[in-house]
């Protein structure tokens, strides 16, 4: 018999978009480049290569935020040690806004997400670096 889900992805997106700052693509914008700011790409490294990626971003795979973001674990990174705002983005916004969600539940703060994420940014003709050149990879 398979499981009856209880809490689902769309209850958890309405709690998180509830609680965190959303931001606007002009106001994302506007923060890139501040030295107060940090920009964390929650992408698969396979979405960047293949997207290309915010000048300046760090790059923090999903599957590892929890880890990188506590100092206690043995995974921590400095990157959020520091008394910055992070501004988190994924493909599309979903996965960035139950990350901005969870780093801000974990004690991070001032923490938002890109509405719409990187697909949004990019189409809206704000400065990106290309995909990598799928022929380097090959030697």
């Amino acid at each position: 018999m398979p499981s009856r889900i209880t809490y689902s992805v769309q209850q958890m997106l309405a709690e998180a978009n509830a609680s965190i700052k959303t931001l606007n693509l002009d106001e994302a914008q506007a923060m890139l480049g501040r030295g107060d700011v940090l920009f964390v790409d929650l992408r698969d490294p396979r979405e960047l290569a293949r997207e290309g990626r915010i000048p300046g971003a760090f790059h923090c795979p999903r599957g590892m935020l929890e880890f990188w973001i506590d100092p206690a674990s043995p995974y921590a990174k400095p990157q959020f040690q520091e008394d910055k705002t992070f501004v988190f983005f994924c493909a599309g916004g979903l996965r960035s806004a139950l990350s901005a969600h969870l780093a801000q539940r974990m004690g991070l703060a001032p923490v938002a997400h890109i509405e719409g994420g990187f697909s949004a940014w990019k189409k809206s003709g704000a400065p990106f670096e290309p995909p990598e050149d799928p022929a380097a990879k090959r030697f």
